[in-house]
Parts: C-alpha cells; sequence; structure tokens
C-alpha cells in the first residue's frame, strides 16, 4: 500500500502562499478552489469529496455526520493506520471529526475539544473568579483537585495553559513537529494535520513580528459603514504576512520529516482571508476569491511542477484513495485523481450563510437587518482561463478572467441545481472553554 499526509494549513491566502512557500516541491496547482469560505464546510468536501450542501455539515452545523463513510474510516477500512493533529477547536472530536481516526490529537488551544478524559476547566473557572485577585488560582487549584475530574490530565493542561500564556505565541505548529518527530508511523498510514498559524488573532512569535496592533477586525468591522484607518489595516496586513512567514519557517520543518515518512505530501489551505479587499476582514463573509483561490500542492508526482487546470478541494478525497488503490464507485465522491491531468471542469464554491455562532450573538443583539442580509446562499462558479464569478451581498455577479462558456452563470445555476442537499445534523452543547476557543478565533 501507499502512505499519505494532508496538511491543511488554515487560512493560507493564495498570494500570501506565492511569496512565503516558494521553497516547497511537488506539483502546484495554480487554480485550486476551495467549495467553501470557511473551515468546517471546506474539510466537510475534503473528508467526503462532496459539496458542502451535501455533507450536511456547514457553517449552520458543525457537527459532522458524512452520509457516507469519510476519508479516514475508508482508509481505516482498508488496513491503513489513521492519524490526526488538529490546532482547530472546529476538527476536533467535539464535533464528531475523529470517526475513523485510530488516533487523533491536537494543540495546547484545542485540547478540550479533543479530549478523551474529563478535564477541568481551568479557563472558565479563573474568568468566572476573575474578581478575586491571585487567590482564584488556588481556588482553581484546589477545585481541579477535589472535583470529579481526570485529575492528573487536568493538572497537566493547567500547566499547558500557563506555559502558553506566558512564554510561547504558537497556534500550535511546535507541537505539530513534535508529535511527527515523536511518532513511529507505519509503511501503510495516513495522517491528517491542521495548521492554525495563519489563522487570526496573526500573532506569531515575537522574533517574527514587524508590526503591533490591538485587536484584529472582523465581522463587526465588515459590516460597519466607517472603514478602518489606512494605516491601521496595512499593520493588520503586515501582521498577517509576518504570521504567515512564521507558519512557513515551521512547516519546512516539519515537511522535511514527512517526506521521510511518507510516500505523498499533500499540502493545501481550506480557504483564504479577506484583509479588507471589498471592505471585508477575515473569512465569514462571503464568496471573494480572496477566500476560495487556494494553494494546494502534492509532492511524491515526481518533481516540481506547475499544472493548470481548474480543480476543487473536493477532488483531494478521490485522490487519496486512489492514490492507496481504494476505487470509490460506490461512494459517489465528485473529485477526481489529479495525480493525471484532468479536464477543466467548472467547479462550484458555496456560501450557506452566517455561522451558527456568529447568528447566536446576532439574534441575542436583535440585529435583524445584519442577520437577513448576511445569512443567505450565494454561489459562485470558476472555469478554465482563471475565470471566476460569484454572487454578492448586493445581488451583483461578479466576473473576473475569461471563460468560454457562453453564460457562466447559468451553468453554475445547473450545478447547484445539481446538488444533492442534506439537512443539517443536530448540534451539541460546547463546554465554556469550547467556547472561549471559538471567541478568540473570532468566530462567537
Amino acid at each position: 500500500m501507499t502512505s499519505v499526509a494532508l496538511i491543511v494549513l488554515d487560512t493560507l491566502r493564495k498570494d500570501a502562499f506565492d511569496r512565503h512557500f516558494q521553497w516547497l516541491p511537488g506539483t502546484n496547482f495554480e487554480n485550486a478552489y476551495a467549495p467553501s469560505h470557511y473551515t468546517v464546510p471546506s474539510h466537510a468536501s475534503l473528508f467526503t469529496g462532496l459539496y458542502p450542501s451535501e455533507t450536511g455539515t456547514n457553517a449552520n452545523s458543525h457537527q459532522f455526520t458524512p452520509p457516507n463513510p469519510p476519508l479516514a474510516r475508508r482508509l481505516q477500512i482498508e488496513g491503513l493506520e489513521t492519524h490526526a493533529f488538529s490546532a482547530n477547536v472546529q476538527i476536533s472530536r467535539q464535533f464528531g471529526w475523529d470517526q475513523g481516526f485510530d488516533r487523533y490529537s491536537g494543540s495546547w488551544n484545542s485540547k478540550h475539544a479533543n479530549a478523551t478524559d474529563d478535564i477541568f476547566e481551568w479557563n472558565a473557572f479563573i474568568r468566572e473568579h476573575r474578581d478575586e485577585g491571585p487567590q482564584r488560582y488556588v481556588k482553581a487549584f484546589w477545585s481541579c483537585l477535589s472535583g470529579e475530574c481526570d485529575t492528573i490530565p487536568s493538572l497537566k493542561h493547567g500547566l499547558e495553559i500557563k506555559y502558553r500564556t506566558h512564554t510561547v505565541s504558537d497556534s500550535g505548529a511546535q507541537e505539530a513537529l513534535s508529535y511527527v518527530r515523536g511518532t513511529d508511523f507505519a509503511d501503510d498510514a495516513f495522517l491528517f494535520m491542521n495548521l492554525m498559524e495563519a489563522h487570526g488573532p496573526y500573532r506569531p512569535p515575537e522574533e517574527y513580528r514587524t508590526v503591533e496592533f490591538d485587536e484584529m477586525p472582523g465581522f463587526a468591522e465588515s459590516v460597519q459603514e466607517e472603514p478602518i484607518d489606512q494605516t491601521d489595516a496595512e499593520t493588520i496586513r503586515q501582521a498577517y504576512d509576518d504570521s504567515v512567514r512564521y507558519l512557513s519557517e515551521k512547516y519546512e520543518d516539519i515537511f522535511a520529516e514527512l517526506r521521510d515518512e511518507f510516500d505523498y505530501v499533500i499540502t493545501l489551505a481550506d480557504h483564504g482571508e479577506n484583509l479588507g479587499e471589498n471592505g471585508i476582514w477575515g473569512h465569514g463573509l462571503g464568496l471573494y476569491p480572496e477566500l476560495t483561490h487556494v494553494p494546494l500542492s502534492i509532492w511524491g508526482m515526481g518533481g516540481r511542477k506547475t499544472r493548470a487546470e481548474t480543480v476543487s478541494l473536493i477532488d483531494v478525497h478521490r485522490t487519496i484513495l486512489e492514490m492507496v488503490g481504494v476505487n470509490d464507485d460506490r461512494h459517489e465522491s465528485r473529485g477526481r485523481d489529479l495525480r493525471s491531468p484532468v479536464d477543466h471542469e467548472p467547479q462550484l464554491t458555496e456560501y450557506l450563510g452566517l455561522n451558527m455562532w456568529r447568528e447566536q450573538k446576532l439574534e441575542a443583539a436583535e440585529k435583524a437587518d445584519e442577520f437577513a442580509t448576511y445569512d443567505r446562499e450565494l454561489y459562485g462558479i470558476a472555469t478554465a482561463d482563471n475565470y471566476y464569478g460569484y454572487e454578492d451581498f448586493d445581488e451583483r455577479f461578479v466576473e473576473s478572467g475569461t471563460t468560454t462558456l457562453e453564460s457562466p452563470r447559468d451553468r453554475m445555476e445547473e450545478l447547484v441545481d445539481d446538488l444533492t442537499r442534506r439537512e443539517n445534523a443536530d448540534e451539541i452543547d460546547v463546554s465554556d472553554s469550547v467556547m472561549e476557543s471559538l471567541e478568540d478565533l473570532g468566530y462567537a
């Protein structure tokens, strides 16, 4: 059999990839598109080979309940040893993403979401007793010892939180490197990793910071009428670039380990990031090309190459199955095997509304107008010759590039009509610590 590593560099823009990842060997797909603007739906497509609306997992439903056995389960059934390391709290055991993995772990900031132990809620306790001064730490320690949690894992996690808060500014890449170096992978193995260094709040280790800022803009700044000051905007963009530069250097070390262990290493971004284009910040709104045009590189197919076909992250699912010799006919994956040239088939992108955490905040604030404006379905289409057209919130169809299609919008609507939609799964309650992590990342 064959061993494959799938590495998601969360929130990495294509232009930032081109600037900082020139060292990365392999086949680079210049016209790769994410099926959505957001972490959850894009990962659902990676693991199923379907569009987000067909998986039942999207911005409004974070619980991963795929209609067919997901990628890791398929590989596990075929006898591969399956591993996962996720620094993203949204892609965690909490939401069902561990299906099919023999081992599923994560970094300090996703510890609660990936824990199999009952870990004490340190951050929630300390926040609740913040008015009690240093004494609250003693109370937290005693509550941990005397409570019903699993004591040893809880104490270890408390030390990890303190260590991270006071000495390290890393979203998990260093832990990911240690994970790879410390794991004895089988000859037939699959590894999935999600690294968060390019994701907000754009705070790499101090030696990589060339600018400082108070708070990164997000949803509120995107929908307000007053634009962000140009100087502040440039500072935020530079902070993002500093973060990507750090990610690149750290991933170079990780990649060096992976290429010694795996036959194929697939590197991609699940989506990009808006940095003030069209007045939008972050990746919570719309189908702008800054969000959907993503890097995709496959090492293990011989030499350094560049390919121009229009492809989708949906293709990664079938590509991995074919790499390890698994036929996917009975599971109706929409993807194609990217190891060989593929036709320039139009690829769809989907925006299925505001994420559920943002929806709850707007409803609580009684901001019905903002909710109605942004909680809607939008679609886009990517075709040959670097063409991309997409619907925006002003009900326009925005186009760039050229296409041989007579009416790309009509073709897009045909693709939308062909979708086999699946109902959203019921949501689950999340712990205070998981919610805090979601808030830190700007999701809630």
